[in-house]
């Protein structure tokens, strides 16, 4: 073949090469950009890998981004089925915690999220464990890991006995950058429905009240209550800043009856109510 006839060959067959090595290159690096390494749970030839934005576990909510790696080949599994199981240790009890169930992430090949609250913590970060049950091609796997979950430095979640002698769980979802603006307000309810289960509350009323008590106690206006969304099982409404500083969201909960079952007005008598969740910026 001569050689004005060989070149285009050779050049065609080495975009092609190009082109193919590139659309099958799914760098597993790139399914976690922008997430930090929390932790890194060692179980036989499987490492769990556990991702957030902050690279450490809070008080408060939690998402958390997950991959196991395969140890014989540093590749990663696409065809995992994951459950979790939170459990806080103390000296007379064990407890959990509310959660998600895990999902394989949208648009990722390696990746599986889910949610968890931590309530409580001890002041050193000790006393939490993790198990992750998972199925890989058939076969089942357990492992379990003690882990650190540190005080989140301003009240983002309440765990309260109400009026109705159920114990919920309360959760500052958004915002996570609050802004001199109308915030959307994001955040979950829980009941304790025993030590180990914690059921997603539907269809009661958050009502919110943010004040600043370092400001002369003032509010804001425009803001508006909290109401239960089925698409996604969290409750939403408007959160109304109008200057940087530390806001206490002073809240009551209504059940589906209009029933106050935690939670005060604020008054001039009453600068605060007994359920409520702080936020600074």
């Amino acid at each position: 073949m001569k050689l004005k006839y060989l070149l285009p060959v050779v050049l065609l067959a080495l975009v092609f090469s190009c082109s193919t090595d590139n659309e099958d290159d799914t760098d597993p690096l790139n399914e976690v950009e922008g997430l930090m390494l929390v932790k890194e749970i060692v179980n036989g030839d499987q490492t769990i890998e556990l991702f957030n934005k902050k690279g450490m576990f809070e008080t408060g909510y939690n998402a958390i981004s997950i991959r196991i790696k395969n140890n014989t080949d540093d590749t990663y599994f696409e065809n995992a089925s994951i459950t979790w199981m939170p459990m806080m240790q103390m000296p007379t009890m064990q407890h959990s915690c509310p959660r998600s169930a895990i999902t394989k992430a949208l648009g990722k090949n390696t990746v599986y999220e889910g949610f968890i609250i931590y309530q409580m913590t001890n002041t050193d970060g000790s006393g939490w464990s993790l198990t992750l049950n998972y199925t890989i091609d058939g076969m089942d796997y357990s492992v379990t890991e003690t882990i650190s979950v540190m005080q989140y430095e301003n009240q983002n979640t309440a765990s309260f006995m109400a009026s109705d002698d159920t114990r919920y769980i309360l959760a500052l979802i958004e915002p996570k950058n609050p802004s001199i603006a109308v915030n959307t307000m994001k955040v979950g309810l829980f009941k304790m429905q025993n030590m180990m289960t914690f059921p997603v509350v539907e269809d009661y009323t958050i009502t919110l009240d943010p004040r600043m008590p370092g400001m002369g106690n003032h509010s804001s206006p425009n803001n508006t209550d909290l109401t239960f969304n089925s698409t996604d099982n969290f409750y939403y409404g408007d959160l109304s800043l109008t200057m940087t500083g530390y806001w206490k969201l002073n809240l009551k909960l209504m059940n589906a009856s209009n029933e106050v079952l935690k939670g005060e007005d604020v008054t001039e008598e009453n600068e605060a109510s007994s359920l409520y969740l702080e936020l600074e910026f």
